[in-house]
């Protein structure tokens, strides 16, 4: 039996079969029921494509998703805890209740109509009294405690055993300069003295490093700050010039000077003040005063000069005749001047201390000529009005009341502080602080009963007259040897703050508490009644 051929089966044959199946057809008989005979036949190729090289032909991708954001939630759970508590406190027993007598209540109402009408009449009275005027309830104990904020001094002085003579605070309170020169006895005209500033608010302040240092070639006696330039000083020398320097320049802090003229006083000079003048009040003058009589305002000009523009000259055949002075027959006796003050409601208003130990009342306003033959460029004229009771010494210091026009206070060699009234030649009182020398008496800027002095045993005195008028509220050891305390000056701009210089060549800050510094109610009122008494 004959099978048929698959075509997968001719497929493998190929060509080379063909002759096989050629033969098989020549020999093959026809017949019928045979299938017919087999020929030849070419056929074309067959292929099949691969599928392994499209397979490999795919190129990977990169595919992903995104769930929904995960959404969180926090919560928490308090458990309440509860507390019993119970006392037990014993039973309180009944107030006894006093009854009230039925028969006093014709009594109390007849009472009571007899005194209505006289406490209406009193209540009135006090509803209408000022008594209590501006009184303010202060509910905090004040603190009466002084700290000691800074101890300053510059080496090369002190080691020259130099004193500090003066102190001054500039406009704006942060800086305070002293000057280093000589009051014990001595001739110190060629000793070469400095001029030392602080700036206490600068940050890593040296307490042993000044921020400015002037090298002056004589010993400076005295100086004072500008009160509107914060970086201009006056200051006074032993060989009687008179200085202003500009420490913003450290380099050449040389600003004017007067100069070794006729002008210039022939003795050390005491003390510097600067005042405005008449016509320009942003414009100031300095004021120097002189153990030679003379009191010189100077004006700074150009070239670096001070020219003298007004002055005045005491002689002792001027002064008024209550004061007791010995008096030469002919020629001219000066009167020393060792201090002034200024008046803070009068600007011609001024008092001078002097090394007789008389304040003398005097005026910038006299016209009358001063009987020297001093010489100088412009007129010396008399200005001593009206002369006080004398110390037992020399006047070293005077300070005019900021809060009373009539009131100042002098301190003197006989250690005694004197506080006198314009208006009369006797002080109103008199207290001794020292058994030594008193140098320096200020007036609190922010206190009307408060002042500060500085003694020759090495303290700083400070006084409340409110609280006490005899005895100082505080004393203060400014030296541990009891060395002289020379200068004292409050700060007017930071009113805690007070400042002393010593014979040490230091200078100390000290921090005052509230009870210096807080005006208390009616104190104003209490000066004023004061000088009244004081008067009477």
């Amino acid at each position: 039996m004959a099978m048929p051929l698959s075509p997968w089966s001719l497929r493998r044959a190929g060509s080379a079969g063909a002759p096989a199946l050629a033969a098989g057809r020549a020999g093959g008989v026809k017949g019928p029921g045979r299938p017919a005979p087999l020929l030849d036949e070419t056929l074309g190729v067959v292929s099949v494509p691969s599928q392994w090289r499209g397979v490999q032909g795919i190129r990977g991708e990169t595919k992903s998703c995104q769930t929904a954001s995960i959404a969180t939630a926090e919560a928490s759970a308090q458990a309440q805890t509860h507390a019993d508590a119970q006392i037990q406190t014993e039973t309180p027993e009944p107030v006894a209740v006093v009854p009230v007598s039925q028969h006093d209540n014709p009594r109390l109402v007849a009472f009571l109509q007899r005194v209505e009408a006289m406490v209406t009449r009193e209540l009135n009275k006090n509803w209408q009294s000022h008594a209590f005027d501006g009184f303010v309830v202060n509910w905090t104990e004040p603190q009466q405690t002084v700290s000691c904020l800074h101890t300053l001094g510059y080496p090369p002085a002190q080691g020259q055993g130099l004193h500090v003579t003066s102190i001054s605070w500039n406009a704006t309170g942060s800086v305070l300069a002293c000057a280093y020169g000589r009051l014990d006895d001595g001739d110190w005209s060629t000793l070469k003295s400095y001029v030392c500033t602080w700036n206490l608010d600068r940050r890593g302040l040296n307490p042993r490093q000044p921020s400015v240092v002037v090298e002056v070639p004589s010993a400076v006696m005295c100086l004072a700050f500008h009160p509107a330039q914060p970086s201009h000083i006056a200051g006074g020398l032993y060989s009687g010039e008179v200085l202003v320097w500009d420490v913003s320049r450290p380099e050449d802090p040389l600003l004017w000077r007067t100069g070794l003229t006729d002008d210039t006083h022939t003795d050390p000079v005491y003390q510097v003040l600067w005042l405005p003048e008449p016509r320009h009040s942003h414009h100031f003058q300095v004021l120097s005063v002189a153990t030679d009589g003379k009191v010189l305002l100077w004006q700074g000009v150009g070239a670096g000069q001070l020219q003298l523009s007004k002055g005045f000259a005491l002689v002792v055949q001027q002064l008024p005749r209550s004061t007791k002075v010995k008096k030469p027959p002919r020629g001219e006796t000066e009167v020393g001047v060792t201090a002034v003050a200024f008046s803070s409601f009068d600007p011609n208003l001024f008092v001078l201390g002097t090394e007789g130990g008389f304040p003398l009342k005097c005026s910038l306003a006299a016209e009358v000529l001063a009987l020297t033959r001093m010489p100088s460029s412009v007129s010396l004229r008399a200005p001593v009005q009206f002369t006080f009771s004398p110390h037992g010494g020399p006047v070293y210091s005077v300070s005019c009341s900021p809060f009373h026009r009539n009131l100042f206070l002098s301190a003197g060699t006989d250690g005694h502080v004197h506080l006198y009234s314009m208006l009369q030649a006797q002080p109103l009182t008199s207290l001794q602080l020292s058994q030594k020398y008193l140098f320096a008496v200020r007036w609190s800027p922010v206190r009307p009963l408060v002042f500060a002095a500085a003694s020759g045993e090495g303290e700083v005195q400070l006084f409340d007259l409110q609280k006490n008028s005899q005895k100082p509220t505080v004393s203060i050891a400014q030296t541990q040897d009891g060395s002289p305390v020379y200068c004292l000056e409050f700060n007017s701009q930071q009113t805690q703050l007070l400042a002393a210089g010593d014979a040490k060549g230091t200078v100390k800050v000290w921090q005052l508490s509230t009870a210096f510094t807080e005006q208390g109610p009616r104190e104003t009122e209490d000066l004023d009644q004061l000088a009244v008494e004081g008067a009477t």
